[in-house]
């Protein structure tokens, strides 16, 4: 497991994760993205980020669930590396990372979406030995 990455479990780590959050979620402001993630904590949400240079490079939020498709299973709701930081590997790490503790805790899969105008996360995924498996269909109501 690499030492440059943890979990922001306090305000003031979730705090330091907002910018480069805000790079893939531009609606969140500052405090109030921190409330929500704490509030998606306590529903299961953990927020892990990549530390180099004293400087958080990269986030990921993701969750454990289980389903009847899918079994136990990883999902990841939102992955970004800084736009200042990207093609030094800090995403693959992540990713690699994300995927250990899946393993660890037992999931048979690994899951996440990409929107469809994000065409270098798709290549970035792809080249990561993932598939694209299905469309995801949402309404807002």
């Amino acid at each position: 497991m690499s030492a440059r990455i943890r979990l922001a479990e306090t305000r003031e780590d979730i705090c330091r994760c907002y910018e480069v959050v805000f790079e893939l979620r531009p609606h969140l402001k500052p405090e109030p993205f921190v409330e929500q993630v704490l509030r998606q904590q306590s529903q299961g949400y953990r927020l892990a980020f990549l530390e180099e240079g004293g400087k958080v490079q990269a986030c990921a939020g993701y969750r454990f669930s289980e389903s009847l498709s899918w079994g136990r299973y990883l999902y990841v709701d939102d992955l970004i590396t800084a736009s200042t930081a990207r093609s030094r590997g800090f995403g693959g790490e992540l990713l690699q990372w994300l995927q250990a503790e899946a393993r660890a805790a037992g999931c048979a899969e690994f899951h996440l979406d990409s929107g469809v105008q994000r065409f270098g996360a798709h290549r970035f995924y792809l080249r990561e030995r993932m598939d694209i498996i299905a469309h995801h269909f949402a309404l807002k109501l």
